[in-house]
C-alpha cells in the first residue's frame, strides 16, 4: 500500500473532531512524501528522530512539541544554537514529522489516557471514563502497594508520592500528562472521593500541598506521580500497534527515549 503522509494522517491519525485551534499539523517535511516507515514517539527528541532515520522511517509521529514549548514551533529559539541545529538536522534528514497531540486526546476514551490503564492492567476495573480522566475501582491495596504496581506496570526506576504508604486505596483517579493540577486533581480528590490521584504531573505547590493538608486534617487521601513521559507513553506506544495492524506493508515502530531525569 502507498500512501503519502497526509494520506496517513487523514486516514489513520484524526480519530476526533478537530478543534477549532490545534497543534496538530506537519511540522516538517511534504505532505505529498511517500511514507516508507512509520516511527511513533512521546516526543521526537533528537536521540529519537536519529534512530528513526537509522530505522529508515521517513515519518516521524510525536505526541509533545519538539522545540520545549507546547504551543511554540520554535520562533521563541531564534538564534539559539541548539534549537538551530536540531531544525537543520531534521530539514537535511528530508524526514517528515508530525505532531499528534489533540485528537489522540480528544478520542472518547482520551486515546493517551486508554493506553495508561491498559499498561496498567486497569481495563476490567474502570468505572467511570471521563474527558480529563478515568476512575478505577480496585481491590483494595495499600498505598506503598499500588505505587510498587505502578512502577512495576511501567518499567520505572522511581516515582513520587505524597500520602501514609500504609494506607488503603480502591477508588483511583488517572490523569495522564500535566493534569496534575489543582483544577483536574482536587476535584477528584475532594468532591469525588477518589482515595489516590496517579497523574504525571502537575504544580508541585497545588494538589501536593492540599494532599498534605488533608493528611494533617486525618482524611486519607494521596497522589502518585510518575512522570510526564511516563503516563503518555503507553497511549503512544498503543497508537504504534494500532498503526502496525492497519499497515502491515509498512514498517511502524514505536521509538522511546530514555529518561530525561538522572536518580542521583
Amino acid at each position: 500500500m502507498r500512501l503519502t503522509a497526509e494520506e496517513v494522517i487523514q486516514r489513520f491519525l484524526q480519530p476526533a473532531e478537530p478543534p477549532d485551534a490545534t497543534v496538530d499539523r506537519i511540522l516538517f517535511g511534504s505532505p505529498q512524501a511517500e511514507v516508507t516507515g512509520i516511527a511513533v514517539t512521546f516526543l521526537a527528541s533528537q536521540s529519537v528522530l536519529e534512530q528513526a532515520a537509522a530505522l529508515g522511517a521517513n515519518f516521524v509521529i510525536s505526541h509533545e512539541g519538539i522545540f520545549y514549548s507546547h504551543h511554540a514551533g520554535g520562533d521563541h529559539l531564534n538564534g539559539d544554537p541548539v534549537f538551530l541545529a536540531k531544525r537543520k538536522w531534521i530539514e537535511q534528514s528530508g524526514i517528515v514529522v508530525y505532531r499528534l497531540h489533540d485528537h489522540i486526546h480528544r478520542c472518547r476514551p482520551d486515546g493517551i489516557t486508554a493506553g495508561l490503564v491498559k499498561a496498567l492492567e486497569w481495563e476490567s476495573y474502570v468505572r467511570e471514563v471521563r474527558p480529563e480522566s478515568s476512575i478505577v475501582r480496585l481491590p483494595e491495596l495499600s498505598l506503598r502497594e499500588l505505587a510498587a504496581h505502578v512502577k512495576d506496570k511501567l518499567g520505572l526506576a522511581a516515582l513520587r508520592v505524597v500520602g501514609d504508604l500504609s494506607m488503603p486505596c480502591s477508588r483511583v483517579g488517572l490523569l495522564a500528562g500535566y493534569r496534575g493540577g489543582a483544577a483536574t486533581a482536587i476535584p477528584l480528590l475532594g468532591r469525588e472521593d477518589v482515595d489516590a490521584v496517579i497523574a504525571g504531573e502537575g504544580p508541585e505547590w497545588e494538589t501536593p500541598e492540599y494532599v498534605r493538608d488533608a493528611m494533617r486534617q486525618g482524611r486519607k487521601k494521596a497522589l502518585v506521580l510518575i512522570g510526564h513521559a511516563a503516563s503518555e507513553e503507553p497511549g503512544m506506544r498503543a497508537l504504534a500497534v494500532k498503526l502496525r495492524e492497519a499497515l502491515p506493508d509498512i514498517p511502524v515502530r514505536f521509538i522511546a527515549d530514555r529518561p530525561v531525569f538522572q536518580i542521583v
